[in-house]
This record gives structure tokens, sequence and C-alpha cells, in this order.
């Protein structure tokens, strides 16, 4: 009969996990006032998981025709066995692993994290949180209730000011000229395909080049100590953190249990007030600023320009960011960065309310 240490001594000389333990082990996490920001990036990848999870299991009973989408669903909440629990987790999932995104990014973005030699790390994060963004949008019409029909109809429409690219981007997004049963297909094979496998490809690369170079220290900040070892310390915080995460993602689903709408009917109005999903609500309200038209060029238009513009920018700042670079704290990027969640909270409450 195989001993433990048999087989752990097997599949080391297989695998050289003692090597790669051992490196872990070395490899110290900065000790410091601000290190609790640091347990964002695995608790968004947490999230991630629990999407991954819970989106295969929905994949089991779900149909993605529109004859059969609405009743697949509700067939996962009444007849299967938890089912309204798994869809439950996997929407409060998605917004909490959009919560912590944004938090995890904005958190790198005043520590300056981003600065030499990680600028790569944060042009992954980015990318990611686009990818992140992008599940939420096409898994919004999954359902195929009215709610989710007509707020994909009105998403489909913004890129259609875009000059050129625009109404080829609108029928690549719908399948046609209009949402249908191509636009339910092609956003489900996006969800469920395209967008896992680049988020993994991505979540692999920021993974690889945190364990390569390390978390940042903040420009000015005194280490407490000579850091935390990564293994087995910094992975028991991680594991806390899953499980604070775990518990919250579970209250959430049971207590605020998520109903689905009415089957989508494409030939009725659009219903008063819908509005997207809370991540959208800045871009939405945005669009509503602006007037339909200003010195003769098309309000969305200029909407459009101003978006893809900033998230260019926002892409590059590790590369504009001159203090950051000289290891000297500037105010012009901490400004801009207060000015912009401020932004954001306001154009959420006034979306909200309005």
């Amino acid at each position: 009969m195989l001993k433990l240490n048999n087989v752990i001594e097997w599949i080391d000389e297989r695998t050289s996990l003692k090597k790669f333990l051992q490196f872990l082990s070395n490899k110290k996490v900065p000790q410091h006032r601000f290190s609790f920001w640091y347990i964002l990036g695995g608790l968004t990848l947490f999230f991630f998981i629990t999407q991954v999870i819970s989106g295969v299991l929905l994949l089991f009973y779900y149909s993605p025709t529109p004859e059969n989408a609405y009743e697949s669903v509700q067939f996962i909440l009444n007849q299967v066995r938890h089912g309204w629990l798994i869809r439950s987790i996997h929407i409060w999932g998605a917004h909490l692993m959009i919560v912590c995104v944004l938090l995890h990014m904005f958190s790198v973005y005043f520590l300056t994290s981003y600065r030499k030699p990680r600028e790569l790390m944060w042009c992954s994060g980015v990318i990611l949180l686009f990818l992140v963004l992008g599940f939420g949008f096409t898994g919004y019409l999954l359902p195929w209730d009215n709610e989710a029909f007509f707020g994909t109809v009105i998403g489909t429409e913004i890129p259609k000011s875009i000059p050129v690219m625009g109404e080829f981007v609108v029928k690549i997004l719908r399948g046609g000229d209009e949402v249908g049963g191509e636009t339910l297909k092609r956003l489900f094979a996006m969800h469920v395909v395209l967008l896992p496998l680049l988020t993994i490809l991505f979540i692999t690369m920021h993974i690889t080049l945190n364990q390569v170079k390390g978390s940042s220290v903040p420009i000015g900040i005194k280490m407490q100590s000579e850091g935390t070892p990564f293994y087995p310390n910094y992975i028991m915080r991680d594991m806390l953190a899953w499980t604070i995460g775990l518990i919250l993602l579970l209250s959430l689903a049971i207590i605020f249990p998520l109903a689905l709408g009415e089957k989508a009917d494409p030939l009725s109005s659009t219903p008063q007030g819908i509005k997207p999903e809370w991540f959208f609500l800045p871009l939405y309200q945005t669009l509503r600023f602006f007037p339909s038209e200003i010195a003769g060029i098309n309000g969305e238009l200029l909407v459009n320009i101003f978006v893809a513009v900033f998230a260019s920018l926002w892409l590059i700042v590790p590369f504009i960011d001159f203090p950051s670079q000289r290891e000297e704290k500037g105010m012009l990027f901490k400004v801009i960065g207060y000015i912009l969640i401020i932004y954001i909270a306001v154009t959420i409450v006034i979306a909200t309310t309005t």
C-alpha cells in the first residue's frame, strides 16, 4: 500500500511542486498601512471562479434560443433543485466581481502601483475591467425577458453613431438590423466562450506578472517589516477574505433572490423607465446630459469619442504619469481620479432617481 509521502514524492518528481512552494514562501508581500488593499485582487479572482462554476451549472439547463430561453430560465427557477439559488449566486456574483474590479483598479491607481516595472500589470488589469463589463453586457439578454430585451435594443444602438464602423459594430452585435434570435446566439457565444477565454488569458498574464514583479510599495511609504511570506501566510489571509466573500455572496443570493420578468415581446412598446445595470449608468446618464446635436455634430458621437479617448488614456496611465516614473508624488492624476469617482457616483445617483 502506497504511503502518503511516496505519493507526494511521485507528484513532486513530475511537477516540481516543492520548488514552486519554495518560490512562493520566499516571495514577500509588502507590509505597510495600505496593505489591506492587496486582498481585492484575490477577491476579484474568487468571484470570477464562482461565476465560472455557477455559469457551468446554469448551462446544463439553459437553451439559447428565443423560443426556449425564457422557459429554460423558468425551469431553472421552479423545477431544478436549488436552481433559483445558483442563478441568484451567478447574478449577485457578477455585481460583486465588478465592484471588486473597480475598487482594485482605483486602489492601484491611487497607490501608483502601476509605475515601473509594473506597467503591463496595469494594462492587463484595465483590459480585464473591460472584459468584466463585457460579461455584464452580453449576459443581460440571456433570460430573454422584456427588460433585458429592450435594454439590449437600447445598448446596441449606442455604437451606431460612430463614423464608418458604427453600423458594422451594431450588425456584429445584433446579427442583423434588429435584436432577435441571432443577437441572443451571438451574445451567448461571447458570454460563454469568447469572453471567458480572453479573461482566463489575461488573468494568467496578470497573476504571472504579479508573482514575478511582486506588489508595489506606495511612494514615500515606509515598510513596517521585511514583508509577509506569500506562502502560507498571505495565502491564508486570502482564504479568509474568500470566506468572507462567500458569506456575503450567499447572504445576498438567499435574502434577495432575483426574479424573472415577463417574456420578451419584440412587438410591444418599450417599457417606461427602462435603464441599464448600475455599472453602465454613468455612460447612460452622460448620454442624457448631452443634447442630440452640438454645433451640427451628433451628441452620441461626441460621447462615444470621449469614452474611447478616455479609455485609451486610462490604459496608458503608467506611461504618461511622469512624476510617478521619477518616484515622486504628483497631484494631477490624483485629482483626475477623485473627479472620476465623484462623477461615477453622481451619475449613478441621478440616473437611479430620475
